[in-house]
């Protein structure tokens, strides 16, 4: 699948809603997928991050990086099965002990995805599902089709690569209407921002931070 080629002219939802999930059409997309759920943390929120993730889901992929990650640093469950999952981000969430439960649970059941949305309310926190797929039922306010792109060159060296950049596209939502933005690594903050091609129009913002939105193309 091929990222959409289309820029939207709504706001990126920067405010993350309590149940989300990032689907990776391609293996190659899954790290693009884990940095698009991780930057939905809330930035002022301090409390530590929870990866919950299968032992066959690190054999896969791997294991993520912690000294990259921003914040406290992240509380990492591996599990065997995505019962244990499931749990584990359960419990993470409605103890109000975290800022984000991560976990690859794409074949959570529409009554455990509903489980995991109430304890992410009850623990003011925010959940994010990592899948391969979006064609199940899913009490996700928000899902997401996730896919790598090519950086777009450094600015002040041609030979040298750019910020990594992602296409994040909205394929569902309880909240606004489908579209597709780009986004951006930001090396001073560490976050994602949307991508700044059309600065002129309106001026770009970091994801995940009360800025103003920008158009992503």
């Amino acid at each position: 699948m091929t990222p959409s080629s289309f820029a939207s002219p709504e706001r990126f939802p920067e405010a993350a809603a309590p149940l989300e999930e990032a689907c990776a059409p391609l293996p190659r997309d899954m790290g693009a997928a884990v940095a698009f759920a991780l930057s939905r943390r809330p930035a002022a929120d301090e409390r530590p991050v929870l990866l919950a993730l299968p032992r066959s889901w690190v054999g896969e992929y791997g294991r993520p990086y912690a000294p990259g990650l921003t914040g406290p640093a992240p509380l990492l469950v591996r599990a065997s099965t995505t019962a244990e999952v499931l749990w584990a981000l359960e419990q993470g969430l409605r103890s109000g002990a975290v800022s984000l439960a991560l976990g690859a649970a794409g074949d959570a059941t529409l009554a455990q995805s509903r489980r995991l949305e109430f304890a992410a309310r009850h623990g003011g926190a925010v959940g994010v599902t990592l899948s391969r797929r979006l064609d199940g039922l899913s009490a996700a306010r928000r899902r997401w089709r996730v896919s790598v792109l090519a950086s777009r060159g450094d600015a002040w060296d041609r030979r040298a690569p750019g910020p990594a950049r992602l296409q994040a596209e909205l394929a569902r939502s309880r909240y606004e209407r489908p579209g597709a933005w780009i986004l951006e690594q930001d090396d001073e903050t560490h976050r994602l921002r949307l991508a700044d091609r059309l600065a002129g129009v309106r001026p770009a913002a970091i994801a995940g931070t009360g800025a103003p939105s920008g158009l992503a193309a």
